[in-house]
């Protein structure tokens, strides 16, 4: 899934407790692809400047992904990292971080929206190898589907509020 989907959907199911918890899901749920591909991107448009962008709706060339993008990936990307940091914290506050969940969402949602050709997850990392080969993100029913549901959520929970009780 895309990168600001993911943060909306974290907002959405895991900040609606105030503004600030709003924010703080949605930036938990950009998290795993912005520590993966943040440096590669920061480098493709400080190579190629606004250039850069004309190449953004085709997946890159592998061979151009730098090793250290695919050991970020396993571990932003896996409930078992996930799960060990969500305790942790938990641990550490003597209560959960509820917004922390976005990146569990991450992860859930990107098992069924990443195929085998490009960067499938890593849910079990480092216990198993184990991938799912999903429909891609990409895929108009799951990227138009999603935003029409992201958009009927959003609608259907701003007009919720707007109502006096």
């Amino acid at each position: 899934m895309d990168i600001v989907s993911h943060g909306l959907w974290g907002g959405l199911a895991l900040g609606r407790a105030s503004r600030r918890s709003f924010w703080t899901a949605f930036a938990i749920g950009t998290a795993p692809d912005l520590f993966s591909f943040g440096l590669v991107f920061a480098n493709g448009l400080r190579v190629h400047g606004l250039d850069f962008f004309n190449g953004l709706g085709h997946p890159p060339d592998p061979t151009l992904i730098p090793a250290y993008v695919h050991s970020l990936y396993n571990a932003t990307h896996s409930l078992v990292v996930f799960a060990l940091v969500f305790g942790l914290v938990w641990l550490v506050r003597g209560k959960p971080l509820m917004e922390l969940g976005a990146w569990g969402l991450h992860i859930a949602v990107d098992i069924f929206t990443h195929s085998e050709a490009f960067f499938p997850t890593p849910f079990l990392w480092p216990l198993s190898d184990v991938r799912v080969d999903g429909v891609p993100w990409s895929d108009p029913r799951i990227f138009f589907g999603n935003v029409l549901l992201l958009a009927a959520l959003y609608a259907w929970f701003f007009l919720r509020r707007k109502k006096p009780a």
